[in-house]
């Protein structure tokens, strides 16, 4: 087992091009769309799409495929060193099907299945939209959506019926897991795919990574923020929070780093993540 490249993700985009966030980040399209100017980043990262936001917000993407794919360009273009870019993929927690919650979320409406295929269309669109944006191969990744363990199962079947190789993806997202509470679950879920398939988990919790992050190709997390806020600052750090402190957070990354390490040199790391 081997450490999973881990993307620290952030709502800071400025850490893009901070020489001193030496390792890969997470970045929100909606965070980046806020930034005037853009410069050349000084290490590698990803692109959330926002999905999850704009689901949650307007029970749809207000989007549109070609101003994400001309957003992505222009990233691409100016910032550089982006490994990949998430999709406008359609999450299908309960919460965005369904409606309610705290957070009193309109809900899509639509079933699992066709949140799916709404998935696999847009990769295929965006595919073809970057080649009239830029001769780069182009940066999405397929992503894997659905609740139960036949969801997901299905879901790479519909990528594989519209020819898509999963297997020769540089990453292959699994969608709708950042809000789970059940880490066995989401375990079982990623256990499906391990070693046939590049997966990067979405937004995995700290104990996840513990348990299963050596199974996964890749991984983000922005989890470290909700933590520095729950946290006293760093010592002679004068904000009253360290929720966006590139310190804290690099200490943090080092910290669960080493948590994964450990737990995947256990003698019976195999069976406890199977």
């Amino acid at each position: 087992m081997t450490t999973p490249r881990f993307y620290l993700g952030t709502h800071k985009p400025g850490w893009l091009w901070n020489p001193a966030a030496d390792f890969p980040l997470f970045v929100s399209r909606r965070a980046l769309s806020a930034c005037r100017t853009l410069h050349p980043a000084t290490h590698a990262w990803a692109l959330d799409s926002g999905g999850f936001t704009e689901l949650s917000t307007f029970g749809t993407w207000r989007t549109r495929p070609t101003e994400y794919v001309e957003a992505v360009a222009r990233y691409d273009r100016e910032i550089g060193r982006l490994d990949w870019a998430a999709p406008q993929d359609w999450m299908c927690e309960p919460a965005i099907i369904h409606g309610g919650g705290p957070g009193g979320f309109p809900g899509t409406g639509l079933s699992v299945g066709e949140h799916q295929r709404r998935t696999v269309a847009n990769f295929l669109e965006l595919g073809e939209l970057w080649a009239a944006e830029s001769d780069r191969p182009s940066p999405f990744v397929p992503v894997l959506q659905g609740w139960t363990m036949g969801d997901y199962a299905d879901c790479a079947d519909m990528y594989e019926a519209a020819g898509v190789r999963l297997a020769e993806q540089r990453v292959v997202g699994l969608g709708s897991v950042c809000r789970r509470q059940n880490t066995v679950r989401i375990g079982a879920i990623v256990g499906m795919f391990a070693g046939e398939l590049p997966v990067h988990g979405f937004g995995v919790k700290t104990q996840g990574l513990a348990v299963y992050g050596a199974q996964l190709t890749s991984a983000d997390s922005l989890a470290w923020s909700l933590d520095a806020r729950r946290s006293d600052p760093l010592p002679g750090h004068a904000h009253k929070s360290c929720s966006n402190c590139l310190e804290y957070a690099s200490q943090w990354r080092a910290d669960l780093l080493d948590q994964v390490d450990t737990a995947s040199a256990r003698p019976d790391f195999e069976t406890k993540a199977a």
